[in-house]
């Protein structure tokens, strides 16, 4: 296992070099640059474009830029700092450092994702099981019908909805100011807990149908249909024998709805004020912001990636039969 994770270690640093590679060109692609967004902010200044890309470094070639951003060519000024060296730079519209940026608005995108994980799976698991257990029966109908529903219904639909009606009948908006669980945790509780339930039941349904698929599928084994013949009650035999079985495809799924927990939930934030990673994402690719927009997509990928080794380990603790070397 300790070799195993030491060599997915190592290829995560010729990963992160070429994601380096691919997110500064890619960033590069996009048509217009910060000076573009700064002269539509202010049509009635003459801004020099001259003198603002010899300040910002864009006068030079893409390699040269790119070196600089890495870290392994030295700045204008003479020093020598990029990712390299732990510096993700400072925006170039907000005049702040990204990790700063970055570390105010992480939290909000990490609370909001982590609920919605949660509700996720508090929704998904019971109701994926009881359906796998009642096969064909009205529960497994209701079921599958409701699980069906969560894939089917937009959540900025839903999220619009939530805001629009309650302020039409009952003259109630939800608050627009971020609340901090360390100020007034029950009123940040309340604000989160409604976008909260709107992003766990996006994910809920594909968890409810994959949930249920892989219980039927565990439970017609000959070691489940052993456990039932030696007289175990419904409840051992579904949570001590099939369930961890069933849980690996699930696990899988889980992982790759991880990246909401770092900015997928950008339509949700816009909608109820939150001022996370998804706003802020769109807020620096709205401005051309090179430098932001790279070094939170750098911090995605690495992020990613550790996730994804997580969800590999896990493999090892929910099956005995898998085994790393």
């Amino acid at each position: 296992m300790r070799a195993y994770i030491i060599r997915r270690f190592l290829t995560i640093i010729p990963t992160l070099i070429l994601v380096s590679l691919l997110i500064f060109f890619l960033i590069n692609l996009i048509p217009g640059d910060i000076i573009d967004a700064m002269q539509a902010e202010t049509p009635d200044v003459a801004l020099d474009r001259a003198m603002l890309e010899r300040k910002l470094g864009l006068d030079k070639p893409l390699i040269v830029q790119y070196a600089r951003w890495v870290g392994i060519a030295r700045q204008a000024d003479g020093s020598l700092s990029g990712l390299l060296q732990g510096d993700f730079g400072i925006s170039w519209w907000r005049k702040i450092p990204v990790l700063k940026l970055v570390a105010l608005s992480w939290p909000v995108t990490l609370q909001l994702g982590l609920m919605g994980l949660i509700i996720s799976q508090l929704i998904a698991f019971p109701v994926g099981i009881y359906s796998a257990l009642r096969q064909d029966k009205w529960g497994d109908y209701i079921g599958r019908s409701f699980a069906i529903l969560c894939i089917s219904i937009p959540g900025f639909w839903l999220g619009t909805i939530v805001i629009v009606l309650p302020s039409i009948w009952w003259d109630y908006m939800p608050p627009i100011m971020l609340i901090r669980f360390t100020e007034d945790p029950i009123g940040n509780l309340k604000m989160f807990i409604i976008p909260a339930i709107i992003v766990g039941m996006a994910m809920a349904g594909m968890l409810m149908r994959l949930t249920r698929t892989m219980m039927l599928e565990v439970l017609r084994q000959d070691y489940i249909r052993t456990a039932w013949a030696k007289g175990l009650r419904e409840r051992v035999v579904t949570l001590r024998h099939a369930l961890k079985n069933a849980l690996i495809p699930v696990i899988t799924i889980i992982g790759l709805q991880a990246p909401i927990l770092m900015g997928g939930t950008v339509i949700i934030e816009q909608i109820f004020s939150l001022p996370g990673m998804g706003r802020l994402i769109l807020s620096a690719t709205l401005h051309r912001d090179e430098t932001l927009i790279g070094g939170i997509m750098f911090i995605f990928a690495a992020v990613l990636m550790l996730i994804n080794l997580v969800v590999d380990l896990t493999y090892a603790y929910l099956d005995p039969r898998v085994h790393f070397k």
